[in-house]
């Protein structure tokens, strides 16, 4: 689930794509969506490459490309530097809405649920032991998650922030016991203390590694870190 920073910054991106066929530069980003600095833009487009909505194009500068829309998206925000324009050809962007609705409320009520356990809080800074309370539930849209199963986790701390998680936030987690290089991960470490960090492999070392420059990578040996589930969703209510 996308921020609605980076909901705007997607559909702006989009939006000078199909008009020019270029993308914008981190300047015109950063005037569109009012921000102060170009670094705010470097994080949200990491967070949209992460979350498989755009990719950045080698070996051209300055070039994105979108990958795919949020499924209920809406006619993209009126942007600072982007007038609305006609299409000479005609052509209408097929646009989706973006549904920035508190988890749970269902627009017509015949939106689909699906109850998981939340499980207390993980640590998104210094580890702190998991709360399995399984009483304790939240009602999540159905598409937000795929096959598996899944749980929901409350994140306390700022550890992460750099990639779009913030303390408070729900973050949904589909039960594993494996991750790929660079994926944010629930992680175990020494049987007793858990995580929320993106996960490296380089030889016999694990590192856990924060999403924030004021904190440090945590290098394990390979039997004290075991991974408890994959990040693939997150929910804030504002």
């Amino acid at each position: 689930m996308l921020t609605k920073k980076q909901y705007e910054l997607l559909m702006y991106i989009d939006e000078k794509l199909r008009i020019s066929g270029i993308s914008p530069s981190f300047d015109e980003m950063k005037d569109a969506l009012d921000l102060k600095s170009k670094s705010g833009i470097h994080r949200l487009i990491t967070g949209l490459e992460e979350r498989g909505f755009i990719r950045r194009l080698p070996h051209r500068a300055r070039a994105l490309e979108v990958l795919r829309l949020p499924e209920n998206a809406d006619t993209p925000p009126h942007f600072n530097n982007s007038p609305q324009q006609p299409d000479p050809i005609g052509f209408a962007p097929n646009v989706i809405k973006g549904d920035f609705s508190i988890p749970g409320t269902q627009a017509g009520g015949d939106a689909t649920a699906i109850q998981l356990p939340l499980y207390g809080k993980i640590a998104a800074g210094t580890p702190i032991e998991a709360l399995r309370d399984n009483s304790n539930l939240i009602d999540i849209p159905a598409d937000m998650l795929g096959v598996g199963e899944h749980y929901a986790l409350e994140v306390e701390g700022e550890s992460m922030i750099e990639a779009g998680i913030f303390d408070g936030d729900t973050v949904l987690i589909r039960r594993a016991d494996t991750a790929d290089n660079g994926e944010i991960v629930v992680a175990l470490v020494d049987d007793s203390e858990v995580t929320l960090k993106r996960i490296r492999r380089k030889g016999e070392s694990i590192a856990l590694e924060p999403a924030n420059a004021a904190y440090e990578t945590r290098i394990c040996g390979p039997d004290q870190v075991k991974v408890q589930g994959r990040l693939v969703g997150l929910i804030r209510r504002y």
